[in-house]
Order: C-alpha cells, then sequence, then structure tokens
C-alpha cells in the first residue's frame, strides 16, 4: 500500500508545544499537513502562559521545511476555540484534521478535591475539546471530509486514585467522540479516541521507572494512521503507549430477561447476578440504536 500523507492537508493541534502533542505536529508536517501548533504555554497544574512553546514546535517544522502556524488561544472558553479553528481557515482555508491533546493536571482525592480544581480540569481537557471541534466539525460538514482525535485516559476508563476530576473529564472525552462519529458519517467525518501511556512533563513524575520505555514517539504511529484519509475506522478507542497498540471497547452482555410484561424484585435480580455478569457472546453497540434493537429484540420474543 501506498505511504500515509497529508499533502494538502490541515491539521489542528492542541497542546502541540511539548510532549505527545509536539510529536503529532512534528511526524504530520513530515508527511505534508500543514499545522496549527496550538499551545497556551502554561504550567501542567494550569496556571501561567508562555508562547515559548508553541513557537519552538514551529520553528522546528519551519526549519525542515514544512509549513506551519504557532497560535496561543485558550481552548478552554468558546472564544479560545473559535479562534484556534480561524487561524487555520484564515491562514490555510481549511481544516481537516482536529487532534484534542491539551490538557492539565489537578490531583487530588476525592474527599479532598476543591471546586475550582474540578472547573478547571473540566474546562481545559472536556469543554476544551468541544469548543475547539465545534467550529471544526462546522467546517469539516461544508467540505464532507474531517478527523477528529481524542485523548482520553486510563484514569477515566478504568479509573486511578485521585484523578476524579481529570477521569471525570476523560471518561467525558469518549462519549463526545462518540457523538461525533455518529453526527458526522454521513459527512466522511470520523472521530476516534486514544488512551496514551506515555512519558510527558505532566506524567513523568507519576511514571518512575517505567518512564524510560514510554517514550512519546510510541504514540505517533497510531495517532498518525487514525487521522489518515486511509483510516475509516470511527467510534473506536485505542490504548497505546511503549510500542503496545490494544483496542478498548465497551461491550453490552446478553444478560437476563425476566420475561414479558414481567416486573421482577430485587431478590430476582441478586438471584439472576451471574447472568448478567457474564460476558459470554456480548456485542459492542455503535450507537444507542444498536443497544435499543437488542432490547427490542427480547420483548418481542
Amino acid at each position: 500500500m501506498s505511504d500515509i500523507r497529508f499533502d494538502n492537508r490541515v491539521a489542528v493541534i492542541t497542546g502541540a508545544g511539548g510532549g505527545l502533542g509536539k510529536t503529532y505536529a512534528l511526524e504530520l508536517s513530515r508527511r505534508g499537513a500543514k499545522v496549527v501548533v496550538n499551545d497556551l504555554g502554561g504550567k501542567h497544574d494550569g496556571t501561567g502562559a508562555n508562547t515559548s512553546m508553541a513557537n519552538a514546535t514551529v520553528a522546528e517544522i519551519t526549519a525542515a521545511g514544512g509549513t506551519a502556524i504557532a497560535n496561543h488561544d485558550s481552548v478552554a472558553t468558546p472564544a479560545g476555540g473559535a479562534a484556534i479553528i480561524k487561524a487555520a481557515t484564515d491562514t490555510f482555508g481549511r481544516v481537516d484534521i482536529v487532534i484534542n491533546n491539551a490538557g492539565i493536571l489537578r490531583d487530588k482525592s476525592f474527599a479532598k478535591l476543591p471546586p475550582e480544581d474540578l472547573e478547571i480540569v473540566l474546562n481545559v481537557h472536556l469543554k476544551g475539546a468541544f469548543f475547539v471541534s465545534q467550529p471544526a466539525f462546522a467546517v469539516m460538514k461544508e467540505n464532507g471530509y474531517g478527523r477528529f482525535l481524542f485523548t482520553a485516559s486510563a484514569a477515566g476508563i478504568f479509573g486511578n486514585f485521585g484523578q476524579s476530576n481529570y477521569g471525570a473529564a476523560k471518561s467525558g472525552l469518549v462519549g463526545l467522540s462518540n457523538v461525533l462519529s455518529v453526527e458526522g458519517a454521513k459527512y466522511n467525518i470520523r472521530s476516534n479516541v486514544i488512551a496514551p501511556i506515555a512519558r510527558t512533563r505532566m506524567t513523568e513524575d507519576l511514571l518512575g521507572p517505567l518512564a524510560a520505555a514510554l517514550d512519546p514517539e510510541f504514540v505517533t504511529p497510531l495517532v498518525v494512521y487514525l487521522v489518515s484519509q486511509q483510516c475509516e475506522l470511527t467510534h473506536e478507542v485505542f490504548s497505546v503507549g511503549g510500542g503496545r497498540f490494544a483496542r478498548v471497547f465497551t461491550g453490552l452482555t446478553p444478560g437476563w430477561y425476566a420475561g414479558k410484561g414481567v416486573r421482577p424484585a430485587p431478590e430476582a435480580v441478586r438471584d439472576h447476578l451471574a447472568q448478567i455478569m457474564n460476558t459470554d457472546g456480548y456485542t459492542i453497540p455503535k450507537n444507542v440504536t444498536d443497544e435499543m434493537m437488542l432490547l427490542v429484540a427480547q420483548l418481542q420474543g
């Protein structure tokens, strides 16, 4: 098969001043994409701002013969998200790819988490991805083509101590991507999610000895494929890191059906719990209709 190329494609990458986002920006540029490098340049807890990070990534791209512009708007407001996409359309005339990568950490145990640490994490991760993706989605619909990639986390999909705010935001991104995959299908817009395990300035203190084996560039091959024209996957989630690539999915067990018109007692639920929990013969619904049709089939006998 031919090499994956991005000639005449425009990619917007948030949080691309360093870490994972920077590796994506460099590789997409090497493969022909025009890149909008967005980074507020703040600290990993969301405080501060600095233009140097985005500018440095752009300088590296242009020095290698690529095309890129820096953008320093915050993703955390509707105005900021709109400005990021406007920078792409004003400069390059279109948006084909959005990689929502910007993020911060405010880790605390649930009982000790103050409201402001919940708000800022939701604002950057979940609302930020929404505010950037919504204006981009409108452009993609008009052009009949688009690729979204959202950055979730095992903390949201599986749970992790001390990250209730982060986990809630990251899990929300899976739901957002799923809806975009459904609404974008007829416009050739695909939307997928990765849950990366990689060494970045946010995670290197948490990874310990594992950090050496988790270079961000191990994540980049999957990202490049998922945002390419060759990728027809949508509504998917992947765990990726250290050279391993794995699908993550939400499955539905066959469950237990009490019978048509039967309103079971709580004791009946308890007594059939093993059947309810049994994963043999599971299905993977692609939307709400898929799930509902399974119930309809049982209701109709």
